[in-house]
């Protein structure tokens, strides 16, 4: 079974991951940050990764470091389950209507790490947490895990629907992507031979 570990230590942040790529979808997660934790177990449930994520950080300034670093957490851990990324789809791809809303996630485990993000929000707010914040979240983890990734709002009014839809999207593109080929499982999907993110 792939699975990894992975943590980041800083003055701002102090962060744990553990997952399973092949597991069943069942999360553990407390970033501090209730509605980061629900898109979080958003991921984990619809990609079917078991995911334990542990954060402490400095939300007594705001929510940014947190938000972030647990984007290089979560995306640095499933980078390292993949290893030589031999076998896997690669590609993936989700369209997630949500009542209203519709958005598109497309996914490319390339090991080139490139965010496309077409996203607008009319609230600067949902709860506590800064509607700016998700797309450092994206950020940080297509950097981590090394992967073009295109996040696209089509349409929706309802901000939580919005998100929640890009959440669920990457989930479902990441999961189509990590899984085995199977008529090529002992193949990197690459001319290049490589795949890896400091390939």
């Amino acid at each position: 079974m792939r699975k990894a570990k992975e943590e980041r230590n800083t003055k701002e942040t102090k962060i744990k991951t553990s997952i399973n790529l092949d597991g069943k979808g069942v999360s553990n997660i407390d970033t501090g940050i209730g509605f980061l934790d629900h898109m979080l177990e958003q991921i984990s449930r619809h990609s079917l990764i078991d995911i334990d994520l542990k954060a402490k950080g400095d939300l007594h300034i705001d929510y940014h470091h947190t938000t972030e670093d647990s984007g290089y957490v979560l995306g640095s851990a499933i980078s390292k389950a993949l290893d030589n990324r031999l076998g896997i789809n690669r590609f993936g791809n989700a369209l997630i209507p949500m009542d209203e809303t519709l958005s598109r996630v497309v996914i490319d485990l390339s090991g080139r790490p490139y965010l496309v993000w077409k996203v607008a929000f009319t609230q600067k707010k949902l709860g506590e947490m800064d509607t700016e914040l998700f797309k450092e979240w994206f950020q940080a983890f297509s950097q981590a895990i090394g992967a073009n990734i295109h996040v696209e709002n089509l349409y929706g009014v309802n901000n939580h629907h919005i998100i929640e839809s890009c959440f669920k999207g990457l989930a479902r593109a990441i999961r189509s992507a990590i899984n085995i080929d199977e008529k090529a499982a002992n193949i990197v999907p690459s001319t290049k031979g490589i795949l890896r993110k400091d390939g």
